[in-house]
């Protein structure tokens, strides 16, 4: 099997770009997932994040974690279990309205480089959202465009931790999924493993490699690629030593944004359009009850409620 695809995001300022795109191509449409390095977020600033990261979840989570594993009677299961994932998370929300004052326990310092991580990250998305445009032959700031909605895009962090399990072959540090979203921009711990996607049938590691950025594509990608792009399975595998540390940053369109595929690629395809026409925020209602299955059952849901006639208000902002 070929090696998982990292992009040295140097590269595309010189004679190397036209491979580098290449690359990002082949990545888009047989991984679903890369790795980018050099893509200028500084090393001493991710060192940073990565401390505040893991001294909040000493002092403010782990306590809370064990207390939960206790009360759920977690160490001691014989059985599999599929509803519950062993992980420790909270959200922070960035756009189109930012909740970091008001989430608890966050010094002030945290909040701040998180604060500032985050509007790094969104630069980033938005810079990757154009080299994607550029691939497919779409103009520059579609992506962009689609994904604004009247408010703008919708962007958020889940700071997860994965900490020791003594029963990995039972309960999945996060069970198998595809992101519902745009883009997904992950800062993951570069020393303990556990991230794998689903290729050709098979579960393949992600390599953690220090201060990279994993990226990978949502299921609105999926749809207004036209199925060019796809989003892929992954999950997190707990370990039985170490603690891992995950903030995955997702990019995605504004909750009235209407999702399609993009004209221009299904005038190309032979097959026209496979995808349904939706508002963001209809997906994402559905995503929440069947998030642990597959996607396309959820693409189908979509096109029956596209072509079921809308006897009340038109839903369509």
């Amino acid at each position: 099997m070929a090696s998982f695809p990292v992009i040295n995001m140097k590269k595309l300022n010189g004679e190397e770009r036209a491979a580098t795109m290449e690359k990002i191509k082949d990545a888009c449409e047989n991984w679903g997932f890369f790795e980018l390095l050099n893509h200028g977020i500084s090393p001493e600033f991710m060192d940073t994040v990565e401390r505040l990261t893991k001294e909040h979840y000493r002092k403010c989570m782990e306590q809370r974690f064990k207390e939960m594993v206790a009360s759920k009677g977690l160490e001691a299961v014989q059985s599999e279990i599929n509803d519950l994932d062993w992980e420790s998370t909270f959200f922070l929300r960035h756009l189109p309205v930012s909740n970091i004052a008001e989430v608890p326990d966050l010094e002030d310092e945290y909040r701040k480089t998180m604060k500032e991580f985050a509007a790094q990250l969104e630069k980033l998305a938005e810079h990757l959202l154009d080299l994607l445009c550029e691939n497919l032959g779409l103009e520059r700031g579609y992506l962009k465009k689609v994904f604004y909605g009247s408010k703008g895009p919708t962007f958020g962090t889940k700071v997860s931790n994965y900490p020791p399990c003594p029963q990995p072959d039972l309960i999945k540090g996060l069970r198998a999924h595809t992101d519902a979203g745009g883009i997904v921009l992950l800062f993951q711990d570069d020393k303990v493993s556990g991230l794998q996607l689903l290729k050709d049938g098979e579960w393949v590691d992600v390599p953690p490699k220090r201060h990279s950025i994993v990226i990978n594509i949502g299921d609105q990608l999926e749809v207004i690629t036209n199925g060019k792009y796809k989003s892929v399975m992954h999950r997190v595998i707990a370990q039985t030593d170490g603690n891992r540390m995950s903030l995955a940053s997702f990019y995605n369109p504004g909750s009235d944004a209407v999702i399609y595929p993009a004209s221009a690629l299904v005038e190309r395809e032979e097959n026209k359009d496979l995808y349904p026409k939706f508002v963001f925020e209809e997906y994402m209602k559905l995503y929440a009850g069947l998030k642990f299955q597959s996607k396309e059952p959820r693409f189908e849901a979509m096109k029956a409620m596209e072509n079921t006639p809308n006897l009340g208000p038109t839903a369509i902002v």
